[in-house]
């Protein structure tokens, strides 16, 4: 591979692929970088300013609904989009996306974002995106048995509101795939195009965009400049493994927290799942364990459908879905490969595919699993925020020339 390095920012041309890997400044895996064309003659800066070919700069500025941790905003920002706003109600949320994504954190509930609160946080950017994961609980399929709406289903509502009132050039929203089946999303996506959008929308695997974890997500891409698609894989042939991601972090024990990383932290685990992880093989079941390790629930019909609970990973395969109770043994297949315990906080944000140089919370804060594993478990993977991003950019510098 040959490495070139021009500034700012820091691109990375690889010859023998005709393409550019852009290394993060804290030295995250070159395998969890993207590979992405850029057009001849044009010019990237920081600020979400591009050109091409000596055209006049075009400012794109992003706001985030719904921020969470800021895996949306750092994805969008790497690929050189400005992100001046993350929205969102958890106040926990305040110190990732202003540390990590130097944008202006709003503790504020979307339902009560007003088009004049967008406009203002817009600024005077020439090309403004909205994006945005509304909480994707009520359309996860751990939810589907609800037989009534969820009060939640109302935060796209309010998505799409605030859409059509500042119809901002490119609107963006990253969910479930299972939103896809449901009237909220027939009426969101109808919405936007009844208002003059070109809309581009399905069903992704993040795995083809460089995330190291087996997550589909439904992922659209709106436009009012022209025709807009979704952005092509960029590790459709080769994907990122669990070894690849995690495989060098420091070992440590159930209920021990690395020195230098208070993030590299692990659950305890009793006595008893000490014995079952240690009966364990990774890629196995609970069906593998002797009788006597084998929970009351696996005994019943249902228990027999989830066989990946309190199961290991493997090293040479992306991991499972990332969801908010990771950290815990016993909520699915988070054992670590190898270790006896479950996947450290870092190391399921690394498989979210946020670097490992992610801040979440201040150095003197206290670790809460709970509390940060909701915040991981949510986030966007910042992998594929940031193929959107690209799309987003040489989208508008198509359209703008």
């Amino acid at each position: 591979m040959i490495l070139k390095r021009r500034s700012p920012p820091c691109w990375y041309i690889d010859e023998r692929r005709r393409g550019c890997d852009r290394l993060p400044q804290n030295g995250f895996s070159v395998a969890l970088c993207a590979c992405y064309r850029l057009p001849m003659g044009t010019g990237l800066t920081e600020n979400g300013l591009v050109k091409r070919n000596g055209a006049k700069r075009r400012r794109i500025v992003a706001v985030d609904m719904f921020c969470g941790a800021g895996g949306l905003a750092y994805g969008l920002s790497s690929a050189g989009l400005k992100v001046a706003a993350g929205v969102d109600m958890d106040p926990r949320c305040r110190f990732p996306i202003e540390q990590n994504c130097r944008a202006k954190f709003i503790e504020m509930d979307v339902a009560k974002v007003t088009g004049a609160d967008l406009r203002k946080w817009f600024g005077k950017a020439d090309v403004r995106v909205l994006a945005g994961c509304a909480p994707c609980q009520p359309f996860s399929t751990y939810s589907q048995s609800r037989k009534s709406p969820d009060p939640r289903w109302e935060l796209l509502t309010s998505f799409q509101r605030l859409a059509i009132d500042t119809l901002p050039e490119i609107v963006t929203m990253e969910n479930v795939a299972g939103l896809k089946s449901r009237k909220v999303w027939e009426d969101f996506v109808e919405s936007l195009k009844g208002a003059g959008y070109e809309v581009s929308w399905g069903e992704v695997a993040c795995t083809d965009y460089g995330v190291p974890q087996k997550r589909k997500r439904l992922v659209l891409l709106a436009s009012r400049l022209g025709p807009i698609t979704l952005p092509a894989p960029t590790h459709a042939k080769i994907f990122v493994s669990v070894a690849d991601a995690i495989g060098s972090l420091p070992r440590i024990a159930a209920g021990e927290q690395a020195v230098a990383d208070p993030l590299h932290a692990a659950s305890s685990l009793s006595a008893t799942n000490m014995k079952r992880i240690r009966a364990s093989r990774p890629g196995g079941t609970w069906r593998d364990w002797p009788a006597g390790l084998r929970a009351a629930c696996h005994q019943r019909a249902t228990g027999a459908t989830y066989p990946a609970v309190y199961g290991r990973m493997e090293w040479r395969k992306p991991s499972p879905t990332i969801t908010t109770q990771c950290y815990g043994y016993g909520s699915g297949r988070f054992g670590h490969p190898e270790q006896d315990r479950a996947i450290s906080l870092r190391e399921a944000a690394i498989l979210q595919s946020f670097p490992p140089t992610y801040r979440f919370v201040e150095a003197d804060d206290q670790i809460s699993f709970r509390g940060l594993g909701i915040l991981i478990g949510n986030a966007v993977p910042p992998k594929l925020a940031e193929a959107i991003g690209h799309t987003i950019r040489e989208h508008v510098e198509a359209m703008t020339v």
